[in-house]
């Protein structure tokens, strides 16, 4: 048996756990395989829909938690039962919505297990966005704002798919106009996301941490979007990956290589272990 170093891992998903051909090196694989081997506990923490990640992370041959729609939803992987359901009221996704609409941006809206958007079908930057999270969406005519207000739609986030060179202008429009009462963030180039104000990946961090009993100067979190920003934060040792977002790998205590290069290998072994 190897000593342990730290006792919890939590990482990213997307750009940090699987490389850009959405798959999990090998080598990133064997790493998770020992530490957890060892006694180790390593957990997801995606802004993925919980229907989406939670086949991933069975895959990988996880157990105990999974953190999804960054920080709303905790589950239990074997069983799938939830264990936290966070959200937003269908009058706050609502008044999301009518802002978006009033500066004409496509708006996907998630429910539960459920993707509703108003972009139109045959849309490539949807029909890829439906292919890597592997959830088909359902689409919706007219306003968004009403859809949701006369379903009464609860809500885990409100996204936005935008050009990457558009992004960050559509974030920092949204933090002035939302982010006193919402959490805005990206987790990719091309998303920007609005969910409930204070669940985050830095309290889900902290909740783990809780859960299982382990301080939290004893774990370690990776990530590369600004969504992974809180948890970088919280963690007592914070790891952005090569390709992660300057923002991030500013406030990181250590850079590691690109997801591409097997980030989370390196991590483990740096970390992880004594």
């Amino acid at each position: 048996m190897r000593k342990l170093n730290c006792r919890l891992i939590v990482s990213d998903f997307d750009g940090t756990l699987i490389d850009d051909n959405q798959t999990i090196l090998p080598k990133v694989k064997q790493a998770i395989d020992e530490y957890v081997s060892n006694g180790g506990i390593f957990a997801v923490c995606t802004g993925r829909m919980l229907r989406s990640i939670l086949p991933q992370v069975k895959k990988l041959g996880l157990r105990g938690l999974v953190i999804a729609y960054q920080g709303t939803v905790i589950a239990d992987i074997e069983s799938g039962k939830i264990i936290k359901n966070g959200g937003m009221p269908y009058e706050y996704v609502a008044e999301i919505c009518r802002v978006l609409e009033s500066l004409n941006q496509p708006i996907n809206i998630y429910s539960d297990n459920l993707l509703y958007t108003d972009i139109e079908e045959g849309n490539e930057y949807l029909e890829l966005y439906e292919k890597i999270v592997e959830v088909k969406a359902e689409h919706v005519c007219g306003k968004m704002s009403d859809f949701v207000e006369k379903e009464k739609l609860f809500c885990q986030k409100v996204a936005i798919l935008v050009k990457s060179e558009e992004r960050d202008e559509l974030y920092d429009m949204l933090k002035e106009r939302l982010g006193s009462r919402f959490d805005v963030t990206c987790s990719a180039s091309v998303l920007v996301e609005v969910s409930p104000l204070g669940d985050n990946k830095g309290e889900a961090l902290k909740y783990l941490a809780d859960y299982y009993n382990i301080p939290l100067e004893l774990t370690v979190a990776a990530g590369d979007n600004l969504n992974d920003l809180p948890m970088i934060l919280v963690a007592g040792t914070g790891v952005a990956v090569g390709n992660a977002a300057p923002a991030l790998k500013k406030a990181a205590n250590f850079v590691s290589v690109t997801n591409n290069e097997g980030a989370l290998a390196q991590i483990i072994e740096k970390f992880g272990f004594a």
